[in-house]
């Protein structure tokens, strides 16, 4: 029996232990499932920080939003038309004391128990920038110029289970989006590709910004996908994290009118508003800065925490 392991199986496995033993990351005993020691939170923070400082003087609006929205949200973006094999709902028991006496006998025999549980109103959270479009809309139409809004760092959740410590089921998403005219919200996004490109030169990480794509599902997703290539809808900066490929830790996504025209999103004179958001991947970030610059931030160059500042 070949059990040769591939070489990036090998080097996600050996940086995984690694996190471990370093207790920068608590196994939860789920692939892409970990809690996160002090000094893994101390360097996502203060990434977070950093963003939070080049940020500022945009003055954007600041709400937050909880971890799950409405399912009807997530129907409305058509998430489950693009990604339904990422999809995470959120089931709950409503039955009767006879079914409950079942249900816990069926965990203690291991049996399965989930035909108790029936799906509720809400779902996990897969995009930050989702919860915004409908709160914006209630609002009405937009003000000249349009808005911007910085989310914060919220919890995302992907049903993608993997070994890669890299690709997480549940990670912060630090997420900013714009809505206004075609040229506010396209100008906005050069912008922060430009400003991205800069953070993680000072990092000190070998960065690529590319064209890219979203995993769409299914064969009809590769046309959607070959289709968001060549419209440049989707920029992404790439990272050695713990592959012989690079890693998408930042991206920058043109919606058009796609969330304006699903939402009722207009602009002040009543036109479909154009929607653009940017992501920074937290922990991808942390992790790619521990694999480049060691796991004890006490031996990082000057330098680099000099950019990190008094939040690291």
């Amino acid at each position: 029996m070949n059990t040769t392991i591939p070489p990036d199986l090998r080097t996600q496995q050996e940086f995984l232990s690694q996190l471990i033993d370093c207790k920068h990351l608590i196994a939860s005993g789920e692939p892409g499932v970990y809690g996160r020691g002090m000094e893994f939170e101390r360097v996502r923070t203060a990434v977070d920080s950093l963003i939070t400082s080049i940020s500022a003087p945009d003055c954007p609006e600041t709400p937050r939003f909880p971890p799950i929205i409405p399912k009807s949200t997530l129907e409305k973006a058509g998430y489950l038309k693009s990604f339904p094999n990422l999809c995470g709902a959120v089931f709950s028991f409503a039955g009767k004391e006879s079914a409950a006496v079942d249900l816990l006998e069926r965990v203690k025999r291991g049996d399965d128990w989930g035909m108790h549980l029936s799906m509720t109103d809400v779902v996990l959270n897969p995009a930050a920038c989702y919860p915004a479009y409908p709160a914006v809309a209630r609002r009405g139409p937009l003000p000249p110029g349009g808005i911007l809004l910085d989310l914060g760092a919220s919890y995302v959740f992907r049903n993608e289970p993997s070994p890669d410590p890299a690709r997480l089921q549940v990670f912060h998403q630090r997420e900013m989006v714009r809505m206004g005219d075609t040229d506010d919200v396209l100008q906005w996004r050069e912008l922060w590709m430009s400003r991205a490109t800069t953070i993680f030169a000072r990092l000190g990480l070998d960065a690529k910004l590319d064209v890219a794509s979203d995993p769409f599902f299914g064969r009809a997703g590769k046309l959607l996908a070959n289709s968001q290539r060549a419209q440049n809808l989707k920029f992404e900066v790439l990272v050695p994290i713990a592959s012989t490929e690079r890693t998408a830790v930042a991206s920058f996504n043109y919606h058009q009118e796609h969330f304006g025209s699903a939402f009722g999103i207009r602009l002040h004179d009543g036109g479909v508003a154009n929607t653009a958001c940017l992501g920074f991947g937290l922990e991808r970030i942390s992790l790619a800065l521990f694999r480049k610059h060691g796991l004890e931030t006490n031996t990082w160059s000057s330098e680099v925490r000099d950019q990190l500042g008094n939040w690291l």
